[in-house]
């Protein structure tokens, strides 16, 4: 497994203007919700309380999954994904039982993509994950750790991605180059 550092770099280096940033603060909050709407549109619940609210269906499970992997690159990023989860979770659950849940779910997944594609035109970069699809995963990720580093967390894991992140984004550009 490739380590935070280097995902997060990695992840950055197609990342680094902030209006970019600022349009994935919107878009992938919009996307992850849309997606936990739709797994919480499968019918299937492998185990429930006497509280319908309270269930492992299909998004607690991948939740619990993609919550396991992010403590395993970085416990304290974790905590705060964790936070943004558990809201994410009922709400959509809430949702999920509402008629025309489905149609919210690919509205709100659609508008998401917008900004994230407007994002993009402002970085003049490709999105990360066409190169490595788990970097669909670092999104939520990497703005969990922009969040910590504008509140003056983690101070050394940001002097350690982003000189990596320009690195790699020079070797990007400069392969572009040859390329054309």
């Amino acid at each position: 497994m490739k380590s935070a550092e280097e995902q997060l770099s990695t992840y950055k280096s197609v990342h680094l203007n902030p209006k970019n940033i600022r349009t994935h603060f919107v878009g992938v909050p919009l996307i992850i919700w849309s997606i936990f709407l739709l797994l919480n549109l499968i019918p299937i619940n492998f185990f429930a309380w006497d509280d319908p609210a309270i269930s492992i269906n299909v998004a607690t499970a991948f939740a619990i999954g993609v919550l396991i992997y992010y403590f395993k690159l970085h416990a304290q990023l974790a905590i705060g994904l964790a936070l943004f989860i558990v809201p994410v979770l009922y709400t959509s659950h809430l949702v999920a039982q509402v008629q025309g849940a489905l149609w919210i779910a690919i509205g709100v997944f659609v508008v998401g993509w917008v900004f994230q594609l407007i994002g993009h035109k402002y970085e003049k970069a490709k999105p990360a994950f066409v190169d490595d699809l788990n970097q669909l995963l670092i999104g939520p990720f990497f703005l969990m750790a922009e969040l910590y580093f504008m509140f003056g967390w983690e101070k050394s894991l940001e002097e350690e991605i982003t000189p990596l992140a320009i690195t790699k984004r020079r070797e990007l550009e400069a392969a572009r180059k040859l390329a054309s």
